[in-house]
């Protein structure tokens, strides 16, 4: 299974809009995970709010930590304001330069989400391109049901 990691610096916001995005347009075999390098207590009421308008239920979600092994095993990564934090990727690494949801009023964070949507879009075009998985991963890693 190919992963694709999803890397914010709470993963409360734009990290968790990306893999949601992700998971609804991604092949079967490629799965999306998200994480943060200093998670939140709980995902942003304003994402959980633009994202239910969207058609995306996150009021379940719970953000994570980012470990060595999501890193490891990760096939490609997106990184969105993580600064020195960032995570080490031995394959692909992009850069979103994607502003913080966090305390925006509504129609900043709609634009933000829709943003995101589109780049995720982007993203699912070029998966053709993504290398052949490296490693096995464990069953929960890059499987969205674990988180």
């Amino acid at each position: 299974m190919k992963c694709v990691l999803f890397v914010c610096t709470q993963n409360a916001g734009r990290s968790q809009m990306a893999e949601a995005f992700f998971t609804q347009r991604a092949p079967a075999d490629i799965r999306g995970e998200s994480a943060g390098t200093s998670p939140a207590s709980h995902v942003h009421p304003e994402v959980v709010e633009v994202m239910r308008e969207a058609g995306i239920d996150l009021s379940g979600r719970r953000p994570r930590k980012l470990t060595v092994e999501m890193q490891s095993h990760a096939d490609w990564a997106v990184t969105m304001g993580c600064g020195d934090a960032c995570p080490h990727v031995p394959t692909r690494v992009d850069d979103w330069d994607v502003a913080d949801p966090a305390g925006q009023p509504l129609d900043r964070v709609r634009e933000i989400r829709d943003e995101i949507d589109a780049r995720v879009s982007r993203l699912v075009e070029q998966l053709p391109a993504l290398p052949a998985a490296r490693t096995r991963p464990r069953a929960d890693v890059c499987d969205p049901r674990a988180a």
